[in-house]
């Protein structure tokens, strides 16, 4: 049986890389007195994917209290989803306003 000297031994030693999750926005709708109520709605369930019932609250919050969350996010698809719905905004007319903003 062959002995191996220590110094022809390679030690491997495990090392775990820690991964951060990436930090998230909030996509934030803001109430003007312009864009339709329905656009929202629209926008919530097309852009955000949210279900009639869940978009509609949103809307509300938007409207009574001047901003809502249509969602939150990693940043690229956060920016993503808030140009998407001021450009659908824009070629409507609405002066719609989304922002986005560290969770």
């Amino acid at each position: 049986m062959p002995t191996f000297p220590d110094s022809d031994i390679d030690t491997l030693t495990e090392s775990k890389a820690k991964l951060e999750k990436p930090k998230l926005f909030k996509v934030l709708l803001h109430n003007d007195d312009f864009t339709t109520m329905e656009f929202v709605v629209f926008v919530l369930e097309y852009v955000f994917k949210r279900d009639t019932a869940e978009a509609v609250v949103i809307m509300l919050k938007v409207h009574n209290e001047g901003v809502g969350i249509a969602g939150i996010y990693p940043y690229e698809i956060a920016t993503s989803k808030a140009e998407k719905a001021m450009n659908l905004a824009k070629a409507r007319e609405f002066p719609f306003l989304c922002t986005v903003e560290e969770e």
